[in-house]
């Protein structure tokens, strides 16, 4: 093998994208995982990760796809309450045609039994599209924004907090510390009168880094 003095230069972004990439593999538990890890870079161009594996496709064609729109759905039929019974749940979830395995999926990553916290399963839902943890909130804002006039989607700062601190515990990366820190900032120095936060609020500020 040719020897060279030429330096190994490691771009700064792959150990994230590589861990990103692990954590997806072990929440998807893919049966061919080279062929999924495929699918994966190849989706991650297009900033959304596959939920499920590419060798299942065929079977599942007539499979509605997983999106914001769907979960928005979703959501609607749920019609405000906090629990959902897993029966009930399943059964929407098979009425917009969403594919079986990824429901169980999220139950299993969830640890959900009979009664189901709905934003909880909600944002585990989110994450099968988001690639890191900001873009699952940004998908949970767009999904449950009270803004119906076209703004930036936006929740209440205590529905956030929850779905942020919730969501960095099923992660298991982000020290608690560092959650408490950037909650905090962001109702001291971004959060206005209303109570509200927008998704520019968390990914458009230089000083909220919630990774």
């Amino acid at each position: 093998m040719a020897q060279t003095d030429k330096p190994t230069c490691i771009p700064p972004e792959l150990p994230k994208m590589l861990k990103e990439f692990a954590k997806a593999a072990i929440r998807s538990q893919p049966q061919d995982l080279i062929q999924w890890a495929a699918d994966y870079f190849e989706a991650l161009c297009r900033e959304m990760p596959p939920v499920r594996e590419r060798s299942e496709q065929a079977a599942l064609c007539n499979w509605a796809e997983l999106t914001p729109e769907v979960l928005k759905i979703l959501h609607s039929q749920v019609a405000g309450r906090l629990i959902v019974h897993a029966e009930e749940l399943a059964q929407m979830w098979k009425v917009v045609n969403l594919p079986a395995d990824l429901f169980n999926s999220v139950m299993n990553v969830g640890r959900f039994t009979e009664e189901i916290e709905w934003l909880k399963f909600l944002a585990l839902a989110c994450s099968a599209l988001g690639v890191t943890i900001t873009k699952t909130l940004k998908i949970v804002c767009e999904v449950l924004s009270c803004d119906h006039n076209g703004g930036l989607p936006r929740i209440p700062f205590s529905t956030f907090q929850f779905l942020y601190t919730y969501i960095a515990e099923v992660d298991g990366e982000i020290s608690a510390s560092h959650v408490s820190r950037m909650l905090n900032y962001i109702e001291q120095e971004v959060i206005g009168p209303d109570g509200l936060i927008t998704v520019n609020d968390f990914t458009q500020n230089p000083r909220v880094w919630l990774e």
